[in-house]
């Protein structure tokens, strides 16, 4: 009763358009109310906001936020599109693969997928318009491409869930990200490929495309970022935290001193967004805490888990039903609250079908992925569809081979576990 009381209250306050921060905590505080006598709720609620962000690894979310601000204006989109030009642009249907691969190589330098759309989208929906590609499907190669950020490190979202798994490495996270993240680019260049047979357009002529090693040589600078965080993290260099502020010196070097296209003047308005930004995510974590409080404090966990585990004796139906809800709960809620709230729910089942915690960790960011770019409150779809000047209406028919791709992606990561392990166990960090 108090996980329908609950979860019924936050959908009614997500129906009336309240912010979905505000949901959390009012939703959470009602509850309370209601249900839990002599407990003081605003006192409770106001420590669980505090506690939630209490975390030394959280540090690295601000960090991460700022260097993927600096990077998005500091000219590196620019030349890994060139980068990416060079190397699949002459193919047919290159256009739209240059596309996915520049949000594949941007996300997984900035880690944020509003960033990659914003930065690619702003660059290439334009240029695929103007060599015949249309509106709706440029943009729906941009918007699903640009999640593949989320899987690739460094990312704040996987940062995110090692908090809410009580522990899982945010190295070996990292590291199992990679064949996932490349999985699902390989996909959706697979179905952009398919969908662009169809049509009559012609490969990126030769002259339209920059010389091969000045495109290389312009786009190592930018890609050795990964290198330096990846790399000084499983080296025992430094912290995740650590590497948060080795990315923002890095970027802030590439982009003032060697790209010269940010000034100090660039930095104030910069700064101002990455505040922003940081507030509205620790918002976020600190009200998603203060609702997975309440639900240990019921037990609402230990419930849901056990009537999933008498449903069914089959493991794979027990997967299905896991990964069909985690589908139906990233088309409305943001991946933030999403992996907070529902971790300590879906991680003792998957635990008790003898899915490690850093596999299914991949498998539900990903699935919360898919979500980022599907209606009502796809984010990163959003975002597209201003970018692209196109409306959701138009974008629903192009984009619909691609979440077929990112669903294959997923059926193929949940049912294969090695895709995820087997980097980090190759590299023993499990």
């Amino acid at each position: 009763m108090v996980s329908l009381l609950l979860f019924g209250i936050f959908a009614l306050l997500l129906l009336i358009n309240l912010p979905i921060a505000l949901a959390i905590i009012f939703a959470t505080l009602v509850t309370m109310l209601m249900t839990i006598d002599g407990l003081p709720a605003l006192t409770t609620i106001a420590q669980r906001l505090s506690t939630g962000i209490d975390s030394f690894a959280l540090l690295a979310i601000p960090y991460f936020i700022l260097s993927g601000y600096l990077m998005g204006q500091g000219g590196i989109a620019h030349r890994l599109i060139a980068f990416a030009k060079v190397l699949v642009g002459r193919l047919p249907g290159g256009l739209a693969f240059v596309n996915v691969i520049s949000c594949a190589l941007f996300g997984s330098i900035s880690g944020s997928a509003v960033a990659s759309t914003s930065a690619i989208g702003g660059f290439m929906i334009p240029a695929m318009k103007k060599e015949g590609y249309d509106r709706p499907f440029s943009t729906a190669v941009t918007v699903t491409a640009a999640t593949t950020g989320m899987l690739i490190p460094p990312s704040n979202i996987l940062i995110i869930y090692s908090l809410a798994s009580g522990g899982v490495s945010i190295a070996a996270l990292f590291i199992a990200g990679y064949l996932p993240g490349i999985l699902v680019t390989l996909l959706l260049i697979a179905a952009a490929y398919l969908y662009v047979k169809k049509q009559d357009i012609k490969p990126l002529q030769a002259e339209t495309i920059e010389p091969f090693w000045p495109s290389f040589f312009g786009a190592i600078p930018s890609l050795l970022l990964i290198v330096l965080i990846i790399g000084g993290i499983i080296g025992g260099f430094f912290t995740p935290t650590e590497a948060g502020a080795v990315a923002v010196l890095y970027s802030l070097a590439l982009s003032l001193l060697m790209y010269k296209e940010l000034t100090v003047k660039d930095l104030y308005p910069i700064l101002l967004k990455s505040v922003n930004t940081t507030a509205i995510v620790m918002l976020l974590i600190g009200a998603s805490s203060a609702m997975s409080w309440l639900m240990s404090y019921e037990s609402v966990p230990q419930s849901i888990s056990e009537t999933l585990l008498n449903l069914s004796d089959n493991p794979l139906m027990i997967l299905l039903i896991i990964n069909l809800t985690l589908l139906l709960i990233g088309t409305f809620m943001d991946m933030t609250p999403a992996v907070l709230i529902f971790t300590p729910i879906f991680l003792p089942v998957a635990e008790s079908l003898g899915i490690s915690p850093l596999h299914f960790g991949i498998m539900m960011i990903l699935n919360l992925s898919i979500g980022l770019c599907t209606p009502p409150v796809g984010s990163v779809l959003f975002v597209g569809c201003s970018i692209g000047k196109v409306n959701i209406s138009e974008i629903i028919r192009p984009i619909l081979p691609l979440y077929g791709a990112m669903i294959l992606a997923l059926i193929l990561v949940s049912a294969f576990p090695a895709i995820s392990e087997f980097l980090p166990r190759l590299l023993g960090l499990i």
